[in-house]
């Protein structure tokens, strides 16, 4: 395939013909053969030969140009994937922050189905404090939190570590950890509108951050890193889901972090037990299959899918003990779908009685100068 992207580029550079072929059809349009009985002159080249010459070089530039683009950004893709295949196999490090000891057991379970079961260690939990707050019981409500998170691992013989930090925001301690402790995910729960609140202003890039939808707090996260975030919704236990759909984006593939998520859920399919569909559009869908020689697990299926434009309507495909996955993307990136700034709310109104998950993964593109 890097063949055909090599082949573009160099098709897109040759293909545009402007200063030779312009010079050529001027010497031609020069040269006087004769006149004609009114005294015009009789040319090599006559004008129309000069303006279909520009007519030309008007076409062929502008099929240069778009040529030219999609070629480089496919290579610049495909080389983003190949150097994270070709890098040794990295330690997972997956951050849990908890501000609920009511959800914290579910947020550590998904975590550790997403994680080799091989590996005891790699698991993070984090409460945050806002270093202006004053109350005397902070801590002691965080070290609640976060023995009821340790709680959670040591019931799958894990272990977690236990982290408490002050910091300026939630978010600046969030994305502070991703850098100290290099993490390659982060799972956290989705932000929960009360009735009554007024929704967040929208964040340019992120989508889902206007009505209802994912917080301030969590936007700002995917603002300032680029790991692989999970933004889980439970409606039941985890170990009750007996089917995840997980609906994939057309052009998901060309994402840096592809290769990634989907050995997330691969890792998933294999902890859980559970059932793993894939909704995706055909050329999607073949990324997703495995490779030649490599045995499809029981538990994997794939659909055709190409209904982004209707979304609610995956509600008849689902059944009560269904957990429902969005591939997401920032906005002006390859696989991103406008259709996604309404996917919060259609997670409120069409599937709030199902458990939920909101996938963002690694994307090309330099994020560390946003780092607050």
């Amino acid at each position: 395939a890097s063949d055909v992207y090599k082949r573009q580029v160099i098709f897109g550079l040759s293909s545009a013909h402007v200063a030779a072929t312009l010079a050529a059809v001027m010497v031609g349009y020069n040269v006087i053969l004769g006149h004609t009985p009114d005294g015009e002159p009789i040319r090599l080249l006559s004008e129309s030969v000069l303006n279909g010459t520009i007519l030309m070089i008007l076409a062929t530039c502008t099929v240069s140009t778009f040529a030219t683009q999609r070629g480089a950004h496919n290579i610049a893709m495909r080389s983003a994937q190949d150097t994270g295949d070709r890098q040794p196999r990295q330690e997972d490090h997956i951050l849990i922050p908890v501000a609920d000891e009511r959800t914290a057991d579910e947020l550590v379970w998904l975590s550790s189905m997403l994680k080799r079961a091989k590996e005891p260690n790699g698991l993070y939990a984090l409460h945050a404090i806002d270093n202006k707050v004053e109350d005397p019981n902070v801590e002691k409500r965080a070290q609640k939190i976060l023995d009821a998170a340790a709680t959670a691992a040591a019931a799958g013989d894990i272990y977690l570590q236990e982290l408490m930090r002050y910091d300026v925001n939630i978010s600046n301690a969030i994305v502070s950890v991703v850098r100290e402790r290099n993490i390659t995910d982060i799972v956290l729960g989705m932000h929960q509108r009360t009735p009554g609140m007024p929704a967040i202003p929208a964040i340019p890039g992120i989508p889902g951050a206007s009505g209802p939808g994912i917080g301030r707090m969590v936007t700002d996260v995917l603002m300032q890193s680029n790991v692989t975030t999970f933004i889980y919704s439970p409606a039941q236990p985890l170990a009750t889901v007996k089917r995840h759909l997980i609906v994939v984006p057309e052009k998901a593939e060309k994402e840096a972090g592809f290769q990634a998520w989907v050995h997330r859920i691969r890792q998933l399919a294999e902890n859980s037990g559970a059932k793993i569909v894939f909704f995706a559009s055909e050329g999607t869908l073949e990324h997703l299959r495995p490779r030649r020689g490599r045995k499809l697990p029981a538990n994997i299926g794939f659909v055709a899918f190409d209904r982004w434009d209707d979304l609610p309507s995956l509600e008849h495909d689902l059944r009560n003990d269904d957990c429902l996955w969005f591939v997401m993307s920032r906005r002006d990136r390859v696989s991103y779908n406008p259709v996604m700034s309404r996917i919060p709310a259609y997670l409120e109104h069409f599937f709030s009685g199902y458990s939920s998950v909101l996938l963002y993964p690694v994307q090309a593109g330099d994020t560390e100068s946003r780092y607050i």
